[in-house]
């Protein structure tokens, strides 16, 4: 079996077009065939069902696909090791953030490491909570930006942002006067809410049943900017972490603290025994100098 193979037969899976990724592979697409046609006599199985529109990926082939990304993935691994061998500032991170720590956080933080450090190439790709600790986990990111709690045990976890949440309120609602309030007194309110996608939904949500009540959720939204708008539409009510509260400027809006304090906590996360290249150490590093 070829690495070769392996990285062919993942971009037919990929496009599930055989002509369109022979396209990008810039190899004929009889070539391709031969290629994916002899893994799978190798493997003695099908990977691919073939018909004139699609190149359908088999239950057989999802499995190949798996296995090939972590060969693939170990192999990238070996090749940063042995690049930061002979050169300590150059190399390619690749990193996981959720949508909102990324338009938060990470613009600053991105130019003026990139200042810094101009040889070393940053690869961000954007993905919810669940899905980011597993790409983490099956080596395809070598750092992510979480949201904890994370309670995988095979990850290492670094600490870089700690701050509370705030209630966001319509400036005429009866609570409005009010300089903080508990969570229980909301018990009656209706929420604005993320999406189920965003660790914040499920960390507002747990808040809440601990406080002895399952909140009333009149609208979902993706999109802190927009659930802030509906708010001082009057609504109902939201909870933000305090960076986004700091960025809302609305007149119509009231902001108060929220009792029991609910954290939103940010760190950086790794595999356990995976190893980090030197360009994502200097990364770490270099958050952290951020916090003081």
């Amino acid at each position: 079996m070829e690495i070769r193979q392996l990285l062919y037969f993942l971009e037919v899976a990929k496009q599930k077009n055989m002509t369109k990724a022979a396209e990008i592979l810039h190899v004929s697409q009889p070539a391709l065939s031969k290629m994916v046609k002899g893994l799978e006599e190798e493997l003695g199985m099908t990977l691919i069902i073939r018909s004139n529109k699609s190149s359908d990926v088999t239950d057989a082939g999802l499995i190949v696909m798996e296995y090939a990304k972590k060969m693939l993935a170990l192999l990238d691994e070996m090749s940063t090791t042995l690049e930061d061998m002979s050169n300590l500032k150059r190399g390619m991170i690749q990193i996981g953030i959720p949508p909102i720590a990324g338009s938060l956080f990470f613009p600053k933080v991105l130019a003026q490491f990139h200042k810094a450090f101009p040889n070393i190439k940053i690869n961000i790709t954007e993905y919810a909570a669940p899905k980011l600790t597993k790409k983490v986990l099956d080596g395809e990111i070598e750092l992510g930006i979480a949201v904890l709690p994370v309670l995988d045990e095979d990850l290492e976890i670094v600490p870089i942002v700690s701050e509370e949440m705030k209630l966001i309120l319509q400036k005429n609602h009866p609570l409005a006067t009010r300089e903080a309030i508990h969570l229980k007194e909301l018990e009656q309110e209706e929420f604005i809410f993320f999406s189920e996608e965003f660790a914040l939904h499920d960390i507002i949500w747990k808040q809440c049943i601990s406080e002895g009540f399952e909140p009333n959720i009149l609208f979902k939204s993706s999109q802190w900017d927009f659930m802030s708008e509906i708010v001082a539409a009057n609504l109902g009510v939201t909870i933000l972490p305090e960076s986004i509260c700091n960025r809302i400027e609305n007149e119509q809006i009231k902001i108060l603290n929220l009792f029991p304090a609910t954290p939103w906590n940010l760190a950086v996360v790794t595999k356990k025994g995976k190893y980090v290249s030197n360009a994502a150490r200097t990364f770490i590093d270099f958050i952290l100098m951020q916090k003081t």
